[in-house]
């Protein structure tokens, strides 16, 4: 799940409106996995505020596709709009944040709202940002979560260390949902998610008058998200920045 570019609404004071769409491929490393994502990712801000999108596509496994399956095994994608018609005010920081989210995973499927507020953070000249945001979360099973809040934070920042091109970035969501591990052990349940994505990109088409190819990668830090406990998965990518 990706949204690295999103929360940014407050960023059109400095830079106007403006939009980034950019399509990262990730080969992930981690146990099990050895698949390939797709993440398509546009961010457009304008005078209201600013919208966002991610689409996601895990594709087949190794074992997958040695068992001569392929195609897609899930799909995630998350829709946000950040409304802020008071950019000018002292209170210009401060956006109400509206979300959908939806995914298929296996046999699994999801969708859900999000409402809240944003508050933008950011150095002199915008080159190093962060986000913090606070959201009451819906389901559509009502019973999924005692605590249905998500805390999110989303951060970048640009030629880190002074190496031009290089870019530190990424997102971390702690939320509540019940999760039932083992339906034969009621006690075996967790009721507590967090996933963080720290990339890490590199603009080597700089060199070669390709300014849109970046490669990097990822790290996928999760507990109790897909699978029960802590969760390390490594990724490699490239990505096209349109």
């Amino acid at each position: 799940m990706k949204k690295i570019v999103a929360f940014a609404g407050f960023s059109l004071l400095a830079v106007g409106a403006f939009a980034q769409t950019n399509l990262q491929v990730f080969y992930d490393l981690g146990k099990d996995r050895k698949l390939v994502t797709t993440t398509l990712e546009m961010f457009k801000g304008d005078d209201w505020g600013s919208t966002f999108f991610f689409v996601d596509y895990d594709y087949t496994t190794k074992d997958q596709r040695d068992a001569k399956i392929y195609g897609t095994q899930s799909t995630y994608m998350e829709i946000e709009r950040a409304l802020n018609f008071w950019q000018d005010t002292q209170l210009g920081a401060l956006s109400a944040h509206v979300e959908f989210q939806a995914g298929r995973f296996g046999g699994f499927s999801a969708r859900n709202w999000l409402f809240g507020a944003e508050y933008f953070l950011h150095n002199a000249d915008f080159s190093n940002t962060f986000t913090l945001a606070l959201l009451y979360k819906t389901y559509t099973d009502k019973n999924a979560s005692d605590l249905p809040l998500q805390f999110s934070g989303v951060w970048g920042m640009n030629n880190l260390f002074g190496v031009e091109g290089l870019r530190f970035s990424g997102f971390l969501d702690v939320w509540g949902e019940n999760a039932d591990w083992n339906i034969a052990d009621p006690d075996d349940d967790t009721s507590f998610k967090f996933l963080s994505e720290p990339q890490l990109w590199y603009k080597v088409g700089q060199f070669f008058d390709c300014p849109n190819l970046n490669v990097g990668g990822e790290v996928e830090l999760s507990y109790n998200f897909r699978d029960k406990g802590f969760v390390c998965n490594p990724c490699l990518g490239v990505k096209w920045e349109f």
